[in-house]
């Protein structure tokens, strides 16, 4: 029989636009003899709605027909979508659900709290999992403490910088050293980043990151090539072969990412075995220290030469476009594209299924 798939994508953050191209390439290669999509889209407003047309609407942010209002139903006994046709709700029952959703309010723990409370099984990691990975300052903290190799780094929050420019440019060139890399805390796909030169352009590039988060994130510039990795599973997750980005531009920003074309992807990359083995074991240990599940794409930064491989970053809900590298990377390591979606949804469903159990065996 088939199973109904909610496939959720859009969302508030700036990274709408991805999560409309992941969606989109998701939705055409998923294996339909099994799986029967309901797509559901959030606008830019934050407001959810659903109908074959809607990936359409958000996408040329113009109504299209058979489109309304929707809300999932936090019903855990029976879980499904009510869609508001014609002045009149109707139901539609759902099976799991695969939230391709990029940034805040959506990969980082609100929406995996919601499907918790809908009883409904959905792809990628929890709540816990979502929100540490989405936040680079705790991220890198709990890497810190498991003892895995991050590099130098130092965080400021929206209250410690009127008037305190100067301390700020002093901590860093103390710290951290000229170039150095000024992020949002909480969001992904590069968006509000700024590669800082010297003293004098550090005002800016934190003016420019606060713009797009409260908390603020300052890393040591690593000389490195690019290396990332994607890891599957739950219990046993297993990492990929690794790729690696040659960007085009100065670093791999949004720019070079989604609208350049200057940039190149290596995959795989040919790396000596025990350096390829040392990278798959780092990007799940990253995986285990943030308790991930189903999916996720680690990035690292490499030196061959030294054999030094240097944690930058773990990614939850990774870009899903089928030319992506998650997904591109176990098309090289045996997973075809088609076979990775079915694979994740099985992934959810044994999650679901482990973690009820577990919640409600009775007390001994």
């Amino acid at each position: 029989m088939q199973e109904t798939v909610a496939v959720i994508f859009g969302g508030l953050s700036g990274e709408h636009v991805v999560s409309l191209r992941s969606a989109a390439s998701l939705m055409e290669a998923i294996d339909r003899e099994r799986y029967r999509v309901v797509p559901i889209g959030i606008t830019r407003e934050g407001r959810w709605i659903s109908g074959d047309n809607c990936w359409k609407q958000l996408w040329k942010q113009e109504r299209q027909p058979g489109c309304g209002p929707a809300t999932l139903v936090t019903n855990p006994k029976e879980p499904g979508l009510l869609i508001k046709r014609k002045g009149s709700w109707e139901f539609t029952s759902l099976d799991l659900a695969f939230p391709v959703l990029h940034g805040p309010y959506g990969e980082d723990g609100t929406v995996q709290g919601l499907l918790e409370l809908c009883g409904l099984p959905y792809v990628g990691s929890g709540v816990l999992a979502s929100a540490v990975s989405m936040d680079k300052v705790i991220m890198k903290t709990l890497f810190k403490k498991y003892g895995l190799p991050v590099g130098e780094f130092l965080y400021l929050f929206r209250r410690h910088w009127p008037g305190r420019e100067q301390y700020w440019q002093q901590r860093v060139e103390r710290e951290l050293g000229y170039p150095c890399f000024v992020k949002p805390a909480n969001l992904g796909s590069s968006v509000g980043i700024s590669r800082v030169e010297e003293p004098g352009s550090l005002a800016r590039a934190i003016e420019e990151a606060l713009q797009y988060d409260d908390k603020i994130i300052l890393e040591a510039y690593i000389p490195g090539r690019e290396i990332e990795c994607s890891v599957l599973g739950n219990c046993n997750p297993i990492a990929s072969r690794p790729g690696e980005i040659i960007p085009g531009h100065q670093f791999y920003d949004y720019r070079a990412k989604y609208i350049s074309d200057a940039s190149r992807l290596v995959i795989p990359v040919e790396l000596n075995p025990a350096l390829e083995k040392r990278i798959g074991e780092l990007a799940v240990k990253a995986f285990t220290a943030v308790e991930g599940s189903g999916l996720a794409r680690v990035d690292f930064f490499v030196r061959p030469e030294e054999n030094r491989v240097i944690l930058n970053e773990i990614n939850s809900m990774p870009g899903f476009t089928s030319i992506s590298m998650y997904p591109k990377l176990w098309e090289v390591s045996g997973i075809p594209y088609r076979e990775l979606i079915s694979r994740l949804l099985e992934l959810a469903k044994d999650r679901f299924r482990r973690r009820r159990k577990l919640i409600s065996a009775p007390p001994e």
